[in-house]
């Protein structure tokens, strides 16, 4: 088959992202991907748009709009009585989004000329590619160039093995039928919080059970503590500092056996989430002579533009170094297309947003104070409170706070962190500001609409140097 001027093995964000740039570029070019859908159909799209970031959205947005109705209406003078939830219309609802986004990529490759093959695509010696369809006829392709981008795929822990009904992993949690009156998750981290999130609104009770001491590490300490007291206040169980030694199911009962501290400790829940992280998916994707290396964590050895040791073989997505998000990967795919067709183009990492889409929602971009502290740099930094923001409480939501950090010296922006309402949409302002070297004062000079949540940026923004309107200034030295 073939010859292409480029095959892409993996159709996940990363990876079509790279077949379409690739085809818009003039490559010819073919994608190969296994995935199939519930029906044994072959689908677009990998975990993103099938079984992690889409559908979870989904899930997320109908049970704050169900606990809001339950919850919220009655503040604003609307009165709906005692809501319902049907599982099974809300799970239908989110496989019609998921249809429609991976239904959009198949008519993405076709508009631009993708060559999509359904199958198995392996990494031989020379650049070549094995291709293997679902009826296990094997064909070899040859390739002037190879984009690795096969995904992740959810962490296994030897405690606590899934059975796919009882003990699940996120793919599971993401096709219950029911309200499991007790749940349990493993994790809390951004997979963990927001699926303990979905089923806690639903009327679940929820233990999540996280094995460090430390709330979101990854995160701005400010952010992290507000993030943890308002997911405290709204009913979700964390336990810090436990590690789960064992799970099995009796009697239709998961019993969780765990350790907190020097402590026994154990847990009955009709359900148990597995949500302690992924992993590079890497399993028949390379020959043993391929010549492409793994690092000592399992992942794909890329250099800072992608490429692997091999000549004219890149790798993209989960399965390399850096974050496991999406848009990371999307814009890795566009940058190997665009070097692959000799045009310079680059991916800032120090710009890659991250979002946790719980309520308050989270989101940070750059470096956080404990990092610019470590690294003995000197900062200053603004906050504002959604307490003090017009459409917040005009909103009747008004939890949370924008920071932003600012080198004391050039008062350029080192990080921004988020926790509060449209947090997702709120970092976007701070990403495209660090891309073009912002300072704060540049933001504090920019005019904003009123009233917007965005006003909270603008004032966070104007602290830095003491200039606040709405909020009285911390003194400066």
């Amino acid at each position: 088959m073939g010859p292409f001027d480029v095959v892409v093995i993996g159709a996940g964000p990363a990876g079509y992202a790279a077949a379409i740039r690739c085809a818009q570029l003039g490559l010819s070019t073919a994608c190969i991907d296994s995935a199939l859908d519930d029906e044994g159909n072959p689908t677009l799209g990998g975990t993103c748009l099938n079984w992690g970031c889409i559908p979870s959205k989904a899930l997320l947005d109908a049970s704050h709009h169900f606990a809001q109705a339950r919850d919220g209406f009655s503040q604003m003078g609307i009165e709906v009585g005692s809501p319902t939830i049907d599982v099974a219309q809300m799970m239908r609802r989110k496989e019609e989004v998921v249809d429609k986004l991976t239904g959009g990529v198949a008519a993405l490759f076709k508009g631009n000329g993708v060559t999509s093959l359904a199958g198995f695509g392996k990494l031989l010696s020379g650049g070549r590619v094995e291709f293997t369809d679902h009826a296990g006829e094997t064909t070899l392709i040859e390739a002037a160039n190879v984009v690795l981008a096969p995904g992740s795929v959810p962490i296994e822990i030897p405690p606590a093995p899934t059975d796919g009904e009882s003990i699940v992993d996120s793919t599971g949690a993401l096709a219950f039928d029911s309200v499991p009156q007790r749940l349990g998750v493993i994790g809390a981290g951004v997979i963990g919080l927001e699926l303990g999130s979905v089923w806690s609104r639903l009327g679940s009770e929820v233990v999540v059970l996280e094995a460090l001491d430390t709330f979101l590490p990854m995160a701005d300490r400010r952010i992290a503590r507000d993030a943890e007291r308002a997911f405290r206040s709204q009913g979700l169980d964390i336990r810090l500092g436990t590690r789960v030694v064992s799970a099995a199911v009796e009697d239709g009962v998961v019993r969780v056996g765990y350790q907190e501290g020097e402590e026994d400790k154990s847990l009955e829940v009709d359900r148990l989430i597995v949500a302690v992280g992924r992993r590079p998916y890497t399993e028949g994707l390379l020959a043993e002579d391929s010549g492409v290396n793994l690092d000592e964590r399992g992942f794909l050895y890329v250099n800072d533009l992608c490429a692997t040791d091999v000549p004219h073989v890149y790798a993209v997505g989960d399965v390399v170094r850096g974050p496991m998000l999406a848009h990371k990967g999307t814009e890795e795919g566009v940058m190997v297309a665009e070097r692959i067709a000799d045009q310079k183009s680059l991916v800032n990492y120090e710009c890659v947003p991250s979002v946790i889409y719980t309520h308050p929602e989270v989101a940070w971009v750059g470096k956080t104070e404990e990092e610019l502290k470590a690294d003995g740099d000197e900062y200053t930094v603004g906050t504002f409170s959604f307490a003090a923001n017009g459409r917040a409480l005009a909103a009747n939501d008004t939890v949370g706070l924008v920071k932003v950090i600012a080198d004391a010296e050039t008062d350029r922006i080192r990080g921004v962190h988020i926790v509060g309402p449209s947090a997702s949409e709120l970092i976007a302002q701070a990403v495209v500001a660090m891309e073009f070297g912002a300072c704060a004062e540049d933001i504090g000079l920019t005019m904003f609409a009123h009233p917007t949540l965005s006003e909270a940026m603008h004032e966070a923004a104007l602290g830095v140097n003491g200039h606040a309107i709405h909020m009285i200034n911390r003194k400066r030295k």
